[in-house]
């Protein structure tokens, strides 16, 4: 039966939203001018069905009279000087197909046989076939995934004939036969592979593909972490492996809050009556980097995951990403070979995490964006999420011999194999090609699904253990449930998204939406139950047991057989070296400023101090009704808050605080001091909102250029930096992550390394959100405390610095002693009442701190500084760890502050202008208005996103 079509598109006489946001990205990105206007139409295609069936389904399921027109088998948008249609590459999984099929049986049709949608782009204007070429390629299809459809499908149905299990023949390898058999797919060393021909010397066989392929993903150092657990020799001294530094500072602490630390899938930490918090934050760089939509939304899907497989399962109640990116105006011919416009990448991450966050209700309320043009080889994506669990079901389940292995959710397809490897290389030129099929495309109503499929089975005590199935699909989920007992999988009962796949393809999958549970026998069928009233395909594809071998069989045929302690310790540990030698970056010698509201604008709009807001929106930070304090606020509510607080169990007080910090321009100084500021900001971020700093854990990740020796040191001080502030803080770190492959190269000797980046996360708890404080000005007249210890002339790594184009040495120092008690300072005051509003310091230093709190006031700021310093450097100096404080009514910064650094600095105006004098002179240093500066400092993101 042919395929017939359904097209829809919005009526004539409405707005088309797509059409204009994509018409806005092609005059701003491209600056095409020939295009008057973009109209979008959708397209379903079925086969198996009637033209008349088809028509029932238009009508029935895809069509709203209201506001849309449909055809069936004819065109409708005739009138259009181009139009270009896109959709999935065949073979790349279409998240709408499973929904339409479903819906079709839904409604009667179950002889459907397949299903597709695309994407049709209408083009009015003189536009010429070369820039619709312009336009297709960079804004409109990423060639890893999509195609222009230029012909219609004759079959929509996907099929093929596993092919036969191989016999790597490993054993009669030479070293550069190893070394090219691991080239771009196994990703691992000659001496990694040497010890692999070892081992099959000694058993008397040859490998299968399914074992060469499984030990390169459990191997792998997006798996197994070898860099984080290797001997450590530094200039000569062996030190701690960089792990066990994180770890012994956590056991240190022993945090009386911590549930569980480095041993599941998130860290733990107790809540109150009876509940626990988890969180994991993840990075998704690699296939952000090829295809960032994708890329984006399956990194906030795996860290869902992430949280849902911790304990016996948590239900997810936050996300957070923190991006960084080249800035989105980087000319084209900067761009590397093989890479992404920022532009386009910076759009199109932000639409991945938005669309897998709002679809399945999970709020995206704490984030952050950074920019720096070595981003432009490779962005670096990190994506957060938050969980709730009752705290007896918060430990980490273990499988028993005799349990049964479940795999829920989604079904398997190539999408996804090799993700695991991939991300522990190096990018080059031809990675986009080589590693196209690592890339996943989520479908979060899936896992919407299955997420209330496991909460119900836990509180049925039904799970014994459960995790995801996230780098290595099946291989790293099963293989890491079964260490110690040992797990026998047939292969050939998994579910397939479309036949053809070879065992070693099922195996590693690493294919969105599935999670793999250990069951009791007895449990089983109510298990099912569950999954089946909850519409969640749940599939038995093996048992744990007890001979410690991972093995499995397809079609009754053996394809791996490999011991357990081979496969998870049979990688020796490292030894490496690491060296650190502080980079030569002069310090600038600048004249004072002559245009201070120029200059004071300048900062505003600076991409890493602007407006995030147009972002911001596109996230439903209010879903679940659990926002106390949103990532927005203020008279307008568009000033940033520093912190999200949320209130998790619905009618009580109980505040959960997330927070972060990052600033990764400051680790290209100095890896130590910029470590400490990246912690010092994520915690100033919660304190700064009113959290407990005694009641706070902390998440750690390192995305670090490839490790060499100088990289090495980099990252040896890093760590250093975390395990110090740890332990100064008395705040454990309890869950981390370590992506170390950012690094670009090519054939042609280019090598970019990106910026090392230390992103930490703050998760707390406070007794009751109505002690809790946002950075709006709240009244006329009141008194402004600075807090806090800064030596303004450290301008290292500043806003004011870039703008003047330098870099500099002089990084904010910031001395750990005093730190806390400011935490501790600034902690009280809040709690006793005495602070109306509190805004941190970081990036654009006191003098964007000040404009973000009187942006949220809708009032003016007159400024007192202090004679005997620079008036720019004390106001652009970015030291973390220091607070603007508004004192609330009959409070005295004496009485708040008294054995912390403290000054006051000012007041608050109604004149709608910030001003500043020296303190011992009359005259007006500037006086800048509010509104000026407010949009200055909301236009970049405006622009990017057409708000």
């Amino acid at each position: 039966m042919p395929v017939q079509e359904v097209r829809t598109r919005i009526k004539t006489n409405l707005p088309d939203p797509a059409g204009e946001a994509l018409l806005a990205e092609i005059r701003s990105a491209l600056g095409l001018k020939s295009v008057r206007m973009v109209r979008t139409a959708r397209i379903f295609r079925f086969e198996g069905l009637t033209p008349a069936e088809a028509d029932y389904l238009a009508k029935n399921l895809l069509w709203e009279e209201t506001f849309q027109d449909y055809t069936v088998n004819r065109p409708l948008i005739t009138d259009a000087d181009r139009l270009v249609e896109v959709a999935y590459r065949p073979g790349v999984m279409n998240p709408e197909a499973a929904s339409l099929e479903k819906a079709a049986r839904d409604l009667g049709l179950p002889h459907l046989e397949a299903a597709d949608s695309s994407q049709e782009y209408a083009f009015y204007g003189p536009v010429t076939p070369e820039e619709i070429e312009l336009i297709t390629k960079r804004l409109l299809v990423n060639a890893t995934i999509q195609h222009v459809v230029a012909v219609k499908p004759e079959s929509l149905r996907l099929s093929g004939v596993s092919r036969a299990t191989e016999i790597i023949p490993l054993r009669q390898m030479n070293d550069n036969q190893l070394v090219e058999l691991s080239r771009d797919k196994l990703f691992l060393s000659l001496e990694e592979m040497r010890l692999i021909q070892d081992y099959f010397r000694r058993a008397g066989r040859d490998p299968t593909d399914c074992e060469v392929e499984i030990l390169a993903q459990t191997w792998s150092e997006h798996c197994v972490h070898k860099t984080f657990k290797a001997r450590l020799v530094v200039d000569g001294r062996e030190k701690k492996p960089l792990l066990k530094r994180l770890q012994e500072a956590t056991t240190d602490i022993n945090h009386p809050l911590v549930r569980s630390a480095y041993v599941d899938n998130s860290g733990v930490m107790a809540f109150y009556e009876g509940w626990a918090v988890c969180g994991k934050v993840e990075t998704h760089n690699s296939p952000s980097a090829i295809e960032p939509y994708g890329g984006a939304a399956t990194g906030s899907g795996g860290v869902f995951r992430d949280v849902m497989g911790t304990g016996q399962g948590a239900r997810v109640i936050a996300s957070t990403d923190m991006f960084c990116f080249a800035p989105p105006d980087t000319p084209w011919e900067e761009i590397p070979p093989g890479c992404l416009h920022p532009h386009y990448l910076l759009r199109r991450v932000v639409a991945g995490v938005r669309d897998y966050g709002n679809r399945m209700g999970i709020p995206t309320n704490n984030g952050s964006v950074h920019f720096h043009p070595d981003f432009r080889a490779k962005p670096t994506v990190i994506v957060g999420a938050y969980g709730l669990l009752p705290e007896d079901r918060c430990r980490k389940g273990t499988a028993r011999t005799g349990d049964l292995v479940v795999v829920i959710g989604g079904r398997t397809g190539r999408d996804g194999i090799h993700g695991a490897t991939f991300s522990s290389a190096a990018m080059t030129e031809r990675t986009m090609d080589v590693n196209a099929q690592a890339v996943q495309i989520g479908h979060p109503i899936e896992e919407k699904r299955m997420s209330d499929a496991i909460l119900e089975a836990r509180d049925q005590n039904l799970i014994r253990a459960i995790t995801d199935c996230g780098a290595g699909g099946f291989a790293s989920a099963a293989g890491e449930m079964g260490a110690d007992t040992g797990v026998l999988l047939a292969l050939d009962r998994a579910p397939l998204k479309y036949s053809g796949l070879a065992p070693w393809e099922i195996l590693l999958s690493e294919s969105q939406e599935r999670m793999v549970a250990a069951v009791a026998p007895e449990n089983l069928e109510l298990f099912m139950d569950v999954c089946r009233r909850l519409n969640v395909e749940a599939t038995l594809i093996g048992e744990f047991t007890g001979d410690r071998r991972f093995r499995a069989t397809f079609h009754g045929e053996t394809v791996l057989d490999l011991e357990m302690s081979f496969l998870h310790d049979g990688l020796p540990q490292r030894v490496l070296e690491a060296a650190w030698q502080p980079p030569e970056h002069p310090e600038p010698v600048l004249e004072p400023p002559a245009d201070w509201a120029g200059l004071y604008g300048r900062v505003m709009e600076h991409l890493n101090v602007c407006s995030k807001e147009p972002i911001i929106r596109m996230y439903d930070h209010g879903v679940q009704g659990t926002n106390a304090l949103p990532p927005l606020g203020g008279a307008d509510l568009d000033a940033p808050n520093d912190a999200v607080v949320l209130t998790p169990l619905l009618g009580r007080p109980y505040g959960l605080v997330i927070a972060h910090g990052l600033n990764p321009v400051l680790n290209l100084i100095d890896p130590y001091h910029g470590s400490i500021w990246a912690a010092a900001e994520a915690v100033s971020n919660a304190v700064a909102a009113g959290a407990d700093p005694s009641e706070m854990t902390l998440i750690d990740n390192f995305i670090w250029p490839v490790p060499d020796k100088e990289m090495l040191g980099a990252l040896d001080r890093a760590v250093d930096a975390c395990a110090d502030f740890s332990r100064a803080m008395g705040m454990p770190f309890i869950s981390g992550k370590d992506s170390l492959s950012s690094t670009y190269t090519n054939g042609e000797g280019l090598t970019i390394r990106i910026p090392p980046v230390l992103c930490v996360s703050v998760m707390g708890r406070v007794p009751d959100v109505r002690r809790t404080v946002s950075t709006d000005l709240k009244r006329l007249g009141s008194t402004l405390v600075l807090v806090g210890r800064r030596r303004p002339e450290q301008l290292g790594g500043s806003t004011y610095y870039d703008l003047h184009g330098f870099l500099g040495r002089s990084v904010p120092e910031i001395d750990l002693e005093t730190l806390r008690s400011v935490f501790w300072a600034v902690h009280r005051a809040i709690r006793l009442g005495a602070v109306a509003a509190c805004h941190d310091i970081s990036e654009g230093g006191l003098a964007a701190a000040v404009a973000e709190m009187a942006f949220g006031g809708r009032c003016g700021v007159r400024l007192t500084l202090p004679s005997g310093v620079r008036p720019d450097y004390f106001l652009f100096n970015e030291t973390a760890g220091c607070f603007v404080v508004e004192l609330a009514t009959g409070w005295e910064p004496g009485e708040v502050f008294t054995g912390v650094p403290y000054l006051e600095i000012g007041e608050t105006t109604a004149d709608g202008t910030i001003a500043a004098r020296i303190d011992d002179d009359e005259e007006e240093l500037f006086a800048v208005p509010v509104a000026f500066l407010k949009r200055r400092w909301q236009k970049p993101m405006k622009e990017v996103f057409g708000a």
